[in-house]
């Protein structure tokens, strides 16, 4: 798993493995050490399990049970079934949601306070992208905006099955007692993208719905002041709608003294101290403290500022914008393509190298 994309980093504490102990039997575990980062037809895999699995019909009935437990993921292409190991997160961890036991979140929380938050943070490509809540966004004329940072945009050109899923991060803050502060929404995860929907739904973990209630779950989210973050692709699979009370990832980019360079977005808050009325409310509206009142006027400080616009929207003097960065951060073309160039910061092009050989000698990768 640390060789995925993101890795599964190790630790002293050992918080890696009891987490690893909750989520695969020792006979799972076995079959998917034997699993690549790249779907593969189960007739290879079988090979590589060689006598630890009794037939292929049985690696066929724990390959289906991974499958249903998140711990793999199953694609079909032109009528074949593959198989490759799931990420721990994005990924695994997402699809414990609903199944969540005080123990895995307790485990949960520790490794991504530490190792697993700082694999997070040191891809130097984020999984998710922040785009701005819809009424912040300056006029088109004056700064042309892309559709992947217009959420109406991002739901109305995915076209297909939705569906609609718990938010891991505040399911697992109630079940420990520490309900959110910031929303009573708990249905905010969104998955947009045809074949993400339904694999939520095979699962039993999401609900169809239809486009048109995925945008009422979007303006009800902005209203309570959630940060609305695609996945970071120009085609996004799922929108996640976060709070800095309850979001692993927000929770743990706060901790840095520039979180904003961990967020890939186009904009940034910009605030008119001649307009600004001292009432605080956009101090109360930050998820990521980034606005502060110095002498009771307005303070942006850029380097928390994630572009959000959940500022601005509340602003009742109007004396916060949202403005475009010069440079625009253009997002992977998909989902897949964003895990290579993450891969590919991570191991070089000799390693990508010796992956590409690896994949064109049908080798586990």
């Amino acid at each position: 798993m640390d060789r995925m994309p993101v890795g599964y980093p190790a630790t002293e504490s050992g918080v890696e493995l009891r987490i690893l102990e909750q989520l695969f039997t020792p006979e799972e575990a076995e079959v998917a050490v034997q699993l690549s980062m790249v779907g593969e037809p189960i007739g290879r895999i079988y090979k590589r399990i060689n006598k630890k699995v009794k037939s292929q019909d049985e690696l066929q009935k724990i390959l289906e049970i991974m499958e249903h437990k998140g711990t793999l993921l199953e694609s079909n292409v032109k009528g074949k079934t593959f198989y490759k190991n799931a990420p721990f997160a994005i990924g695994t961890w997402e699809f414990q949601v609903d199944r969540l036991t005080p123990s895995l979140i307790n485990d949960f929380e520790e490794y991504i306070r530490k190792e697993f938050g700082q694999e997070l943070a040191g891809t130097g490509i984020p999984q998710l992208r922040t785009v701005p809540v819809g009424k912040s966004i300056p006029l088109p004329d004056k700064y042309p905006v892309s559709d992947y940072d217009i959420i109406r945009n991002i739901i109305e050109n995915n076209n297909g099955q939705m569906a609609v899923a718990n938010c891991i991060c505040r399911q697992a803050n109630d079940l420990i007692g520490k309900p959110c502060s910031v929303t009573d929404l708990r249905q905010t995860c969104l998955m947009v993208a045809p074949d993400a929907a339904q694999h939520y739904i095979n699962l039993g973990i999401a609900e169809a719905v239809s486009k048109e209630k995925i945008l009422e779950i979007l303006d009800k989210a902005q209203e309570n002041g959630l940060v609305i973050q695609p996945t970071n692709s120009k085609r996004a699979e799922a929108v996640c709608c976060c709070c800095g009370d309850c979001c692993g990832i927000l929770k743990n980019a706060k901790k840095y003294p520039r979180p904003a360079d961990l967020y890939a977005s186009n904009f940034y808050a910009e605030a008119d101290i001649n307009l600004c009325s001292g009432c605080g409310t956009c101090v109360d509206r930050c998820q990521l403290n980034a606005a502060t009142l110095v002498n009771g006027i307005i303070s942006i400080n850029l380097d928390r500022c994630i572009g959000c616009g959940n500022c601005v929207v509340v602003c009742p003097s109007e004396a916060v914008r949202l403005k475009k960065k010069e440079k625009e951060i253009i997002p992977p073309k998909n989902m897949t393509a964003m895990e290579i160039t993450i891969l590919s910061k991570k191991v070089g092009l000799i390693g990508m190298l010796k992956i590409a050989l690896a994949m064109f000698m049908k080798k586990k990768i």
